[in-house]
């Protein structure tokens, strides 16, 4: 009898253990992208273009606006975009490191297929002493196929990536 009682309780924990574990890679997002992009420029003068949490607007070809809820490159800091379709995208800043020019946000809101989206962009010296952009990311996908989501978010960093590449290039 106690032998079972152990075995029973064994059980139930690794089934809470399993469901738990399962629950948080969920929240945090079981597909990833991860792209980037080498620039001919100083880390520094990288980072003062894409740095600000509000100037997504400043270097990515598809967002036309960003307004700002919060102080800005402060966690806890909002900022809605406006696509050129006129589509919004809410985002909420939840680390920067102006020293280590890298900051993370999560969407809030959004039309694309994704959620439990949270994602890091960061700026590096190369070898080369040329500058490495990273911007990689976990999401879950919405209402789409993983590949679909995973197609969207590869797009939105290559156009973005691509628009650096080409601001820097001599």
């Amino acid at each position: 009898m106690f032998g079972k009682k152990i075995k029973n309780i064994i059980i139930s924990t690794f089934v809470i253990t399993f469901y738990s574990m399962t629950l948080s890679a969920n929240a945090m997002g079981g597909l990833k992208v991860s792209k980037q992009t080498e620039v001919n420029a100083s880390p520094a003068t990288v980072w003062k273009m894409i740095g600000d949490f509000n100037h997504l607007d400043v270097w990515h070809p598809v967002v036309v606006g960003s307004d700002l809820s919060g102080t800005d490159n402060k966690s806890g800091a909002l900022r809605k975009l406006t696509l050129g379709n006129g589509a919004n995208i809410i985002e909420k800043l939840v680390a920067y490191s102006d020293s280590d020019m890298t900051y993370t946000y999560a969407i809030t809101e959004s039309p694309l297929p994704v959620s439990d989206y949270v994602s890091t962009i960061s700026v590096s010296q190369s070898n080369d002493g040329k500058t490495v952009v990273n911007w990689s990311s976990s999401f879950n996908a919405k209402g789409a196929e993983d590949s679909k989501a995973i197609e969207t978010i590869s797009g939105i960093y290559d156009a973005g990536l691509g628009s650096l590449s080409k601001h820097f290039s001599n």
